[in-house]
């Protein structure tokens, strides 16, 4: 077999072999099948001529069995052995660097954060390393409304263009935010301050905000917001929700004096007690009748109500703070002046009154009722504030924390359809939380009235907002009589300024219903204080 195989590997053997005795080398290589029997010279013999195509099978051929002798196989093995073992370690290969990949935490996009609010706080600090479901990283940017402008699309959203001054640098940067925080007033009659453009950009954009753009952008008109107070005022009646009573104008055409003076005439939209004038008599009012034609605007007019201090009850999420302000320099105005500040304990009644208001406008998260507890001892709202509400008295840092929270558990709903509360800084009890005063170390207790004194008399007074931050009070049950107190931190030394206004606020407190007293005490302090605060 050897000496044919090498007879017809030799091309000059095969030239001169007859036509068609190398047909059977056209077949499929491979051992040839038992059974078959070889063809007849005769009938090889009738076969067409060869062409050169067939001389080249012949060759393959050739080289087929050439392969198929046994010194071939070792190389061939080995050959298929080190292909298959390069095929095995590039596999595993492939499988480690899958397996790493699935093991390492995947790399998320940060959610961008716009702050809407003044520099005087840094909301990026209460973000630092906090993250939405402990996945996403929060990118805070801030910045005021006068100083983004925007361009939303039906499809891309809204992109927003920022030019702030940091440390005396103008930074020029676009972002394009996951969810806005507005901390600032939308609309003033105060020229160059009406960004309601930016808040409809921002409801073109489908941006998330606290509170929501459509109640932000409700609240650009105050006689607006008044009128759905008005429809809580019937539906709740006087006695839960005493609404202030109120004339609304729409120009000055219809200004009418009102029978009984003196009045409050509120010009247009303004804020901080701007557009307030307080009328004596008819002639005073056409007075501002034609200051009110010459604005062109609107203006609303309510009976001036004598107060002894106004009270202003707070709710962020679930949160709720109740504050009283006393005038202290006799302004009629309680927020122009000097003024003590106090936490007060919060009432059923108060409760109630911010959890209407809060419900305006499909749901308020932040927001404040105002209200003032007049001479005759009856309380007047007047005023519900939104998510651009001033953060006072003592809880002030905690009240930012209690936003920092809430806006990550509406980021999560909104952005990741996460409904489970996001770990918080602030300790809370589940359900709603009421920040109580309490007393300092070694001091008297508050006195506690009934539940109808609490409601319409005096309420109990906590601590003057005057002192400093060292000796600011936490919210929390008042302690045991036996409690040492220790976890409390102990007072400085007082100063001039420190000392009078305890011993003022040491002397409101007592019997609850000694209203008149306190006032008196008030009035006869008023020239020791206007001779140290002149010092």
């Amino acid at each position: 077999m050897n000496y044919l195989r090498r007879r017809l590997s030799d091309s000059s053997f095969v030239a001169n072999l007859p036509n068609g005795y190398m047909m059977d080398f056209q077949r499929p290589s491979g051992p040839p099948s038992s059974t078959s029997s070889p063809a007849s010279p005769a009938t090889e013999r009738r076969q067409p001529p060869s062409q050169p195509a067939q001389l080249a099978q012949v060759a393959k051929a050739a080289q087929a069995a050439q392969a198929a002798q046994p010194q071939a196989p070792p190389a061939g093995a080995g050959s298929f052995l080190s292909s298959f073992s390069s095929v095995v370690k590039t596999a595993q290969i492939a499988s480690a660097v899958q397996a790493k990949a699935a093991a390492a935490p995947a790399v998320r996009k940060p959610k961008v954060l716009l702050v809407i609010d003044d520099a005087h706080t840094d909301w990026a600090k209460y973000f630092r390393g906090r993250k939405l479901n402990g996945e996403y990283e929060i990118r805070v940017e801030q910045a005021e409304f006068s100083e983004i402008n925007l361009a939303a699309n039906v499809n891309n959203g809204c992109t927003v263009d920022m030019q702030v001054t940091r440390g005396g640098t103008k930074v020029v940067r676009s972002v394009k935010p996951d969810f806005v925080l507005i901390r600032q007033h939308a609309f003033s009659m105060t020229p160059g301050e009406d960004f309601r453009s930016l808040v409809i950009g921002l409801q073109y954009g489908g941006v998330a905000s606290i509170n929501s753009l459509h109640s932000i952008y409700n609240f650009c008109s105050k006689p607006w917001v008044f009128s759905h107070m008005i429809k809580l005022y019937h539906a709740l009646g006087p006695e839960k929700f005493p609404l202030n009573e109120q004339t609304f104008f729409p120009n000055h055409t219809q200004m009418l004096p009102t029978p009984a003076f003196p009045v409050v005439v509120k010009m247009g939209h303004a804020h901080a007690g701007m557009g307030k004038i307080k009328v004596e008599n008819p002639n005073d009012f056409q007075d501002i009748t034609s200051v009110v034609a010459l604005a062109k605007t609107y203006a609303t007019a309510e009976p001036f109500v004598e107060s002894k201090y106004d009270i202003r009850i707070q709710k962020i999420g679930s949160n709720y703070k109740a504050y009283m302000r006393t005038s202290i320099s006799g302004n009629w105005k309680a927020n122009t002046g000097s003024a003590m500040l106090e936490q007060i304990a919060m009432t059923d009644r108060y409760r109630l009154w911010v959890d209407s208001c809060a419900e305006m406008f499909g749901g308020l998260d932040i927001c404040a009722v105002k209200a003032v507890h007049g001479k005759d001892g009856k309380d007047y709202i007047i005023e519900v504030m939104d998510s651009s509400m001033p953060l006072i008295g003592e809880h002030a840092e905690e009240d930012k924390q209690l936003i920092t929270d809430l806006v990550l558990n509406k980021m999560a709903f909104a952005l990741l359809g996460i409904t489970s509360p996001q770990p918080s800084t602030v300790k809370t009890q589940p359900g709603p939380q009421t920040s109580q005063p309490r007393r300092a170390q070694g001091g008297p207790r508050s006195a506690s009235g009934s539940p109808s004194q609490s409601a319409h008399g005096s309420p109990q007074r906590a601590r003057s907002a005057t002192t400093s931050p060292s000796q600011a009070f936490q919210p929390g049950p008042i302690p045991a009589s036996g409690s040492t107190g220790a976890s409390q931190k102990q007072a400085p030394q007082l100063n001039k300024s420190q000392s009078l206004t305890n011993t003022f606020t040491e002397t409101l407190r007592g019997n609850p219903t000694d209203d008149e007293a306190k006032a008196e005490t008030i009035r006869s302090l008023r020239q020791s204080f206007a001779s140290l605060f002149s010092d």
